[in-house]
């Protein structure tokens, strides 16, 4: 049985498909050098759906940093630079933040109080996830749900053709949950070995809510919270500690195991990446080389 690595890319435009694939593996080769292995990587598949919402991928050729296709960050390598804090006093006010937003934004059945907010702040800051939240999907002809469809079967897809292989699956951002949804609501005969979310906002209010929702519907009125049943032996979700995406760090106490005993293992980092001096906590390419993500790709690849 072969093992394969699929990855799935966040929200917004990003560059060709071709070309994030290459930096993601220069950044995954970059952290195994720093981690003295040799092992050797598998086959890695990227689930590329930017092309379904945007007409042309950024390109490194644009010059004009006012042009939508303008490409502002690109693979760095980690400068060894970085002033490493143990951020106490900010994970102790992230942990009081969560428990506050929750109260005031979701009632005990999950249901978000001011759904209203939640739109206004999606349609204002984040149109891929405005496409992606569309409801009332199945059999929906409308433009929206056309979109989200395709996107949910760039991953189904690439899983299906994958289903004899062992399979690293490793979500960034929004990628997280389009990830969750695909093993939780649609490819739920999928066996995954190990599922890695990075930088992941699946522990949001209004994401929360949202899974609730899908899952009351899957499951006859009974909402479950939990790793999707198609992981099998572990879930890592990693989390830099100034990742405003994901504020919420800690995924454990909102999603319960599954029927495997499988249940989200959080982990904290320090995510590295800066281009021209300034620093992105949310960047995919800090998340690949992070010890912590090599970590599980080695134990992976040794399992």
């Amino acid at each position: 049985m072969a093992k394969v690595i699929i990855a799935i890319h966040g929200l917004r435009n990003k560059p060709p498909k071709e070309l994030l694939a290459k930096w993601a593996k220069t950044s995954i080769e970059e952290g195994l050098k720093n981690a003295k292995t040799n092992i050797e990587l598998p086959q890695i598949e990227l689930a590329y759906w930017a092309d379904i919402l945007y007409d042309k991928p950024l390109s490194p050729e644009e010059k004009d940093e006012k042009s939508p296709y303008f490409l502002d960050e690109v693979y760095t390598p980690d400068s060894k630079d970085q002033d490493i804090k143990s951020h106490f006093i900010r994970l102790h006010l992230i942990k009081v933040f969560k428990l506050l937003i929750y109260k005031i934004f979701l009632k005990k059945n999950y249901k978000l109080r001011y759904p209203f907010m939640a739109k206004n702040f999606i349609h204002s800051n984040f149109r891929d996830l405005e496409v992606y939240f569309t409801e009332d999907c199945e059999n929906n002809p409308k433009p929206d749900c056309v979109l989200k469809r395709s996107i949910n079967q760039r991953l189904a897809k690439l899983l299906e053709k994958h289903h004899h292989d062992q399979i690293f699956l490793v979500a960034h951002s929004m990628g997280s949950i389009i990830a969750f949804d695909v093993l939780s609501f649609i490819a739920t005969k999928t066996k995954i070995n190990t599922l890695v979310t990075i930088g992941s906002p699946l522990g949001a209010p209004f994401v929360i809510s949202r899974i609730a929702a899908s899952s009351k519907i899957k499951n006859q009125e009974h909402i479950k919270l939990q790793t999707p049943e198609a992981v099998y032996r572990k879930w890592y979700n990693i989390a830099a500690i100034k990742d405003n995406i994901t504020l919420d760090n800690s995924l454990a106490d909102d999603f319960e195991a599954n029927s495997s005993g499988v249940k989200v293992e959080d982990v904290l980092i320090h995510n590295t990446y800066k281009m021209n001096g300034i620093s992105n906590p949310h960047k995919s390419f800090g998340y690949l080389r992070s010890d912590a993500f090599i970590k599980a790709l080695i134990e992976f690849m040794e399992y």
